[in-house]
């Protein structure tokens, strides 16, 4: 059978962080948290449900999910944000997997986001690929100051069920967010060595907005629908 070692990276995710940690214990043989000082209970949550939490100073997504996937100790690491947790059906998959033989060195995973009410299942969100379940020996993180991915050497696979992504809490965080996000990107580019000419702020956001509403039948989410496909534009 094979072994998963569990990770997450943690910041203030008291309200959220126990629906991850619940829905990992049964796939899990370890479950590993990375918290950058925490100011709330985050901490004392994950200390229910594993004695395997490290406090580590924030030196940026991909470094502090690196620091995690070191610490584990099996083969098979499973990648988790603090507002993610496994679908019933990803659970019942991951069980029967482990008891499988493997050819792949990783897996990506569909990811659904649940955003003002309801589930998105249209837009570039859905369905959001995210490779979370690999080799460790075969994967390493990369990426900039966001959108950091595992990059593996080797065949990789899908599996069907999804990870649930209880996202923001109210629109207003969403912008926040938005805004840390879309500056942080912006840096990355920047420091790459891109400049943003007249043509990019004319074609770039009405393109995002027409490919997530139409071309990726935003219109039948409704207005969360809608508020995605303007908010992608906006951040473009």
């Amino acid at each position: 059978m094979k072994k998963i070692s569990a990770v997450l990276i943690t910041f203030n995710e008291e309200e959220k962080i126990q629906r991850a940690l619940r829905s990992l214990k049964p796939v899990s043989d370890e479950i590993i948290v990375v918290d950058s000082y925490s100011l709330d209970g985050t901490v004392e949550t994950c200390r229910r449900y594993t004695d395997r939490v490290f406090s580590r100073a924030w030196e940026g997504y991909r470094e502090q999910k690196q620091f995690a996937t070191d610490q584990a100790s099996h083969d098979w690491i499973l990648s988790l944000d603090g507002d993610e947790m496994l679908s019933p059906q990803l659970t019942q998959e991951l069980l029967e997997w482990k008891e499988e033989g493997c050819s792949r060195r990783g897996y990506y995973l569909p990811r659904k986001t649940f955003f003002m009410g309801r589930w998105i299942e249209h837009t570039t969100w859905y369905p959001d690929w995210q490779l979370r379940l690999f080799e460790k020996s075969s994967g390493r993180w990369e990426g900039g100051r966001i959108h950091e991915s595992v990059k593996v050497i080797g065949p990789t696979g899908q599996f069907k069920g999804e990870i649930y992504h209880h996202t923001y809490a109210s629109f207003s965080e969403y912008l926040e967010q938005l805004e840390r996000f879309s500056a942080l990107t912006a840096r990355d580019h920047f420091d790459r060595g891109d400049r943003a000419r007249w043509a990019h702020f004319l074609l770039h956001p009405p393109t995002i907005f027409l490919t997530n509403y139409l071309i990726r039948w935003g219109f039948l989410d409704g207005m969360p629908g809608l508020a995605v496909s303007l908010l992608a534009a906006v951040s473009t």
